[in-house]
């Protein structure tokens, strides 16, 4: 019998039309179903993968990494080019390689970055629609940063944790956290070693509550110290985020993550 390797790959995805990453036994479309439905026709066998990070319905992706096990000898490019004609057009392999049977795409992974981006104009804007959130308000970007700055860290983030959060516990290490604005974006940009179910989202939710000047910017560290997700702002919504990276140790040898999408400014 032919020993079984792993291959390591990563993804890119227009989460719009897809019911979040992970199979759902109704049959809903996902992105783990599209990708091993194609990995299974071109290895000829049944392919399960795991990924670095389940996103939720609407989020997107352009630096998800999953790792498969399959016992199928295809040269590399037949991973890539080969799986991406048996995808459709919102889901596509960018790279693959084997990897030691030792990698995970979930438990070795040391650092995911997520983006989430604003746009932050009167009106909303028809070519952005599903790709970025809106928001009318005009906001302090300098507010939000400096707000941002208190969830540096280890700490416990349950008030920014949902309910449905199945996480054994709610302490997460936050590397950085950067708000910034170009033009009509905002983007929010936001590094730690793991993510709580809606965390990101809700983090933004409750610092454009700062940016509108409801609450001051030291808020964000009283929220972080009550531990009570009632007490912050809303989910914001899942079209403006993105997976953009995840870090690995070195000896992996992975290829660099995806691209942090940038939009160029529309004409008014």
């Amino acid at each position: 019998m032919t020993t079984p390797q792993r291959i390591a790959a990563g993804i890119e995805y227009n989460g719009s039309r897809f019911n979040g990453w992970q199979m759902q036994a109704h049959g809903a479309r996902t992105v783990q179903q599209e990708l091993q439905r194609a990995l299974s026709i071109v290895a000829d066998e049944t392919i399960s993968v795991t990924c670095a990070g389940r996103t939720d319905t609407g989020v997107h992706a352009t630096g998800q990494v999953v790792h498969f096990d399959t016992t199928a000898e295809r040269q590399t490019k037949a991973w890539v080019m080969g799986v991406n004609a048996h995808l459709p057009d919102d889901v596509s392999v960018v790279w693959a390689q084997a990897v030691d049977t030792d990698f995970s795409a979930r438990f070795s992974a040391t650092l995911r970055g997520y983006r989430y981006v604003l746009f932050n104009r009167k009106a909303r804007s028809a070519l952005l629609h599903k790709r970025v959130s809106w928001i009318h308000d005009r906001l302090d970007v300098d507010a939000m940063h400096q707000a941002a700055q208190a969830l540096l860290g280890e700490n416990d983030f349950s008030s920014f944790r949902s309910s449905a959060c199945q996480a054994e516990h709610a302490m997460r290490y936050m590397q950085s956290i950067t708000v910034q604005r170009q033009g009509d974006f905002i983007y929010f940009d936001i590094h730690a070693n793991a993510f709580l179910h809606h965390m990101v989202r809700n983090i933004v939710g409750s610092l454009l509550v700062v940016g509108r000047g409801e609450q001051s910017a030291s808020w964000m560290a009283d929220l972080l110290a009550l531990k009570d997700r009632t007490k912050a702002g809303i989910t914001a919504p899942a079209d403006g985020l993105y997976l953009v990276s995840v870090a690995y140790p070195e000896k992996y040898k992975l290829p660099a993550s995806g691209i942090v999408p940038v939009f160029e400014q529309v004409a008014e």
